[in-house]
């Protein structure tokens, strides 16, 4: 390669010197702000989510089958836990066991520092209490206190059946002493009912509950209808009125074959805070579909609820009720979505250090090109100040020997040819000086 080559080449060229001094340090900021940006990237939603649910037979085994239908659309294998029953889902909730779980409503309270949030409400789940015919000998029975002595199934501690009726039967001064209590429940307390090893059943759940069917279809057994309903909802502010109406069960039997006035505390679903949001809007889209239709206590549309019941409600269900399904989720693949939700948070960097650094990079580059020529014509203007102080024709040697170091260096420069004028106007600055120069020899008077 000839003179003139290596020159062209180093005036398209540039330093990789320069860039990478300029490039280094601006890619590792990029680099530092995406890692940053990374810290606050949810990981992908688990292939796997376990919730609490309840008794078998139970309308919370039904519930959980009924979810887990849907989240299998998506690839989402939702384990059904059995519990028995709501205190056990909550307890099971702040141990992280489990990632949600069906709550009845007025069996826990939120903790301070609670990592639990509600879903929303549910449905109702009436208080249904059943007794034996045979103590309603003149009139059926309408008032709990009429039950007083007698022997009473109210499900097992750790259930919300449990929980229920012991407020009520507290509440009309019928303590452990007065009642003689059993601590059986489901379909075990259907039979121990239907053949009078027991008075009565206190049973909570809606009236597709295995326990409750079973009791409304067994001879010799009665439904109370609370007079004293409207006082219970008063009383306990989780409780509702409701009422079956008549032959709401079966038109053709007339079951049942009078309006039954109950009381109902209203399910919902309970999760972790730190559950993925993929996962919520999941359980919130199978909660929509599932619980919309009407139903005997509740008209279209009151079911779900917007509401926190026991749990504050959390904010992604808020959204949820309010604008529905994520718009991504709308229109791609479940797994496109949550992919592109979670890369959103990458844009940060891209628009707070990229756009930046596209901007600033050339300028930087160009800076330090341009400091180059300058640092070279300050030496040619330190040399022309030199000639012109000391015009000694004896020094013209060693002048000359530094403008040619100038100028070897002014052509060793590479730069692209953006800067082509300013090496070739320093190049013609140098020819200036060094005719100068060689006009100060030429002016040198004669021996």
């Amino acid at each position: 390669m000839n003179a003139r080559s290596r020159i062209t080449a180093r005036l398209r060229g540039a330093s990789r010197r320069d860039l990478l001094l300029v490039g280094l340090p601006l890619l590792l900021l990029v680099v530092a702000a995406f890692w940053v940006a990374a810290r606050f990237i949810q990981p992908a939603p688990p292939r796997t989510l376990t919730i609490a649910t309840g008794g078998a037979g139970g309308a919370y085994e039904r519930y959980g089958a009924a979810y887990q239908a849907v989240l299998a659309r998506y690839h989402i294998n939702l384990i059904q836990k059995p519990t028995a029953g709501s205190i056990e889902n909550v307890e099971l909730l702040r141990k992280g066991e489990v990632e949600a779980a069906f709550v009845q409503g007025g069996t826990a309270r939120a903790e301070e520092d609670d990592a639990l949030v509600s879903l929303g409400g549910l449905y109702y789940e009436p208080l249904w209490i059943f007794y034996r015919s045979s103590l309603a000998e003149k009139a059926p029975l309408t008032e709990v206190a009429q039950l007083r002595g007698r022997r009473i199934s109210v499900d097992n501690p750790r259930s919300g059946n449990y929980a229920l009726s012991l407020d009520i039967l507290r509440a009309n001064g019928m303590d452990h002493d007065a009642t003689r209590l059993r601590e059986i429940g489901g379909l075990e307390a259907a039979a121990a009912l239907g053949a009078g090893k027991i008075d009565a059943v206190f049973v909570v759940g809606p009236t597709q509950s295995a326990t409750v069917w079973t009791l409304l279809y067994t001879p010799g057994v009665r439904l109370m209808s609370l007079s004293q309903a409207e006082a219970y909802a008063r009383m306990f502010p989780t409780l509702t009125r409701v009422t079956l109406p008549r032959g709401a069960i079966d038109l053709v039997n007339n079951i049942p074959a009078r309006d039954v006035s109950l009381i109902a505390p209203t399910a919902s679903l309970v999760v972790r805070k730190n559950l993925h949001p993929a996962h919520m809007d999941l359980l919130l889209q199978a909660v929509l579909e599932i619980h919309n239709a009407p139903g005997i206590f509740h008209r279209p549309g009151d079911f779900p609820r917007a509401q926190g019941v026991d749990f504050p409600l959390a904010p992604e269900a808020e959204r949820y009720y309010k604008s529905g399904k994520p718009l991504l989720q709308r229109y791609l693949p479940f797994w496109a979505a949550t992919l592109i939700d979670r890369m959103v948070v990458m844009l940060i960097p891209l628009f707070a250090v990229l756009i930046p650094v596209f901007k600033f990079a050339p300028a930087l580059y160009g800076w330090r090109v341009r400091s180059r020529i300058y640092r070279r014509y300050g030496e040619l203007k330190f040399l022309e100040a030199e000639v012109e102080r000391h015009p000694d024709p004896k020094q013209r040697a060693e002048w000359l020997k530094q403008l040619d170091t100038i100028e070897r260096d002014v052509n060793r420069i590479p730069a692209p040819l953006a800067f082509s004028d300013m090496l070739y106007t320093l190049r013609g600055h140098i020819g200036l000086v060094r005719d100068a120069i060689l006009k100060r020899e030429a002016a040198k008077p004669a021996d």
